[in-house]
């Protein structure tokens, strides 16, 4: 059951489904600005938390991003193949934790130090996730493995090293069109990173 709230009263918290995640059915009473109490109905999807990462490499000015298959994007008219940041779900590990694993996971590149730069939820209206947002410097060293993903999990991820201006604008043109990793890079650049 979620949080108390002064604002907030849960009435009823009905289970739709619990085959991958869960996606329920509350009704609650919302306390509006005007004093008055207000009866809603919403569904929530609870996939937990997750954190993404971009790695980033000063001299070379470029980034690490993947490619893999979205099925959901699929059925909204894109080809599914999708460019983003390296990221997961914490599943009960910490954001930092969670995160270097992923990198090696999904990249194949080793991360010793991730900085986390912000916190975000990314579709409040229906998910309860909180993204937490990391950036890490890479080298000229080897990767330490493939990266690809866990093919078990039905991963099949391919790795993309792009100039930092050509990540840019493929925002601009289409081609990024992931949330996370518009942030990210919009972040990059902001700060002056790249």
């Amino acid at each position: 059951m979620p949080q108390a709230s002064s604002r907030v009263r849960i009435l009823n918290e009905q289970l739709l489904s619990d085959n991958w995640y869960t996606l329920k059915k509350y009704t609650f009473s919302l306390l509006r600005r005007d004093g008055r109490w207000q009866e809603q109905s919403r569904e929530a999807y609870d996939r937990g938390n997750g954190a993404a990462i971009l790695l980033y490499n000063r001299e070379k000015r470029s980034v690490v991003l993947t490619r893999q298959f979205r099925f959901p994007i699929f059925l909204n008219g894109h080809d599914g193949f999708l460019i983003e940041a390296a990221a997961g779900l914490l599943d009960n590990a910490s954001p930092e934790a969670r995160i270097v694993a992923e990198a090696e996971e999904e990249t194949g590149y080793r991360v010793t130090r991730a900085e986390k730069v912000f916190e975000a939820f990314m579709s409040p209206g229906s998910v309860t996730e909180k993204l937490y947002f990391f950036i890490a410097e890479y080298g000229d060293q080897p990767r330490s493995g493939e990266g690809g993903g866990i093919e078990e999990e039905g991963e099949d991820i391919e790795v993309l090293e792009l100039d930092f201006d050509q990540a840019l604008r493929a925002i601009d043109q289409g081609e990024i069109m992931d949330a996370k990793t518009i942030m990210l890079l919009q972040h990059l650049r902001l700060k002056g990173i790249l």
